[in-house]
């Protein structure tokens, strides 16, 4: 089944294209001449080491770094060109929560949601906190909520624009059982027609959610590709032997 056709029966734009991205920070490399193209509705989960560029490549996907070589693209906008017509398109969740703490959580969305033009954005943050389950605390302050409240609010600000591109930066951490199942239901209910792009240290649970994946190691992409031509076990072994660590 090929790329969905575009005007005119032209291929659709990739989700996702990076061809030779680079950044450097000082004569480091963090993200070191990397290449590759993810599909829409792809889930593209990203492991390796600390220090491997994972997080540095997220933010230049997010337009939060600028490439120092090389060039990146969602839905076919370029992420250099047209950085803000491309954030339109993309949803950011990170270790910052990007929530104003004195504010509640109603407020933030509704702040974040006007920022973007939302159409009835009462009713999209309303939405937004009953799915990730806060409806009954949304005249709360940020500051008073536990790490996975906040981190659940920070999930609901995301998904406000309604993303077609949704990057996801250790999205678990901090999140007790409960809020991991609210976001395991969140991402499975709205995975249509959507990307996603996810850095994790949890091996087995990065692999299973995934469709693409891509280890990196010294800012360089050591395997990528579908999961269904890679056998999971070969691929533990390659993780092990490439990256030096073992299977979380």
């Amino acid at each position: 089944m090929g790329a969905p056709a575009a005007a005119g029966g032209a291929p659709a734009p990739a989700a996702i294209a990076c061809e030779g991205l680079t950044k450097a920070f000082g004569t480091r490399k963090a993200v070191d001449d990397l290449t590759f193209t993810l599909p829409r509705g792809a889930f593209l989960s990203v492991f390796g080491p600390n220090g491997a560029g994972k997080t540095t490549l997220l933010r230049m996907l997010a337009t939060l770094a600028r490439p120092s070589a090389g060039r990146a693209s969602v839905d076919g906008i370029d992420l250099k060109e047209e950085p803000d017509r491309a954030r339109e398109a993309i949803g950011l969740i990170s270790h910052n929560s990007m929530l104003y703490p004195d504010l509640t959580a109603e407020e933030n969305l509704l702040l974040y949601a006007r920022l973007y033009g939302v159409r009835d954005p009462q009713r999209r943050v309303i939405e937004l906190l009953d799915a990730v389950g806060l409806k009954h605390r949304r005249l709360d302050r940020v500051r008073t909520f536990s790490r996975g409240m906040t981190q659940r609010v920070s999930i609901a600000r995301a998904l406000v624009n309604d993303p077609s591109v949704v990057l996801l930066d250790e999205p678990y951490s901090g999140l007790d059982p409960h809020a991991i199942e609210i976001f395991d239901e969140l991402i499975a209910s709205v995975r249509a027609d959507r990307t996603f792009v996810m850095v994790s240290h949890d091996l087995e649970k990065g692999f299973r959610l995934a469709d693409h994946v891509l280890v990196m190691a010294r800012g360089r992409a050591v395997a990528f590709g579908p999961k269904d031509q890679m056998d999971p076990a070969e691929f533990r072994s390659l993780y092990r032997d490439t990256v030096g660590l073992g299977v979380a």
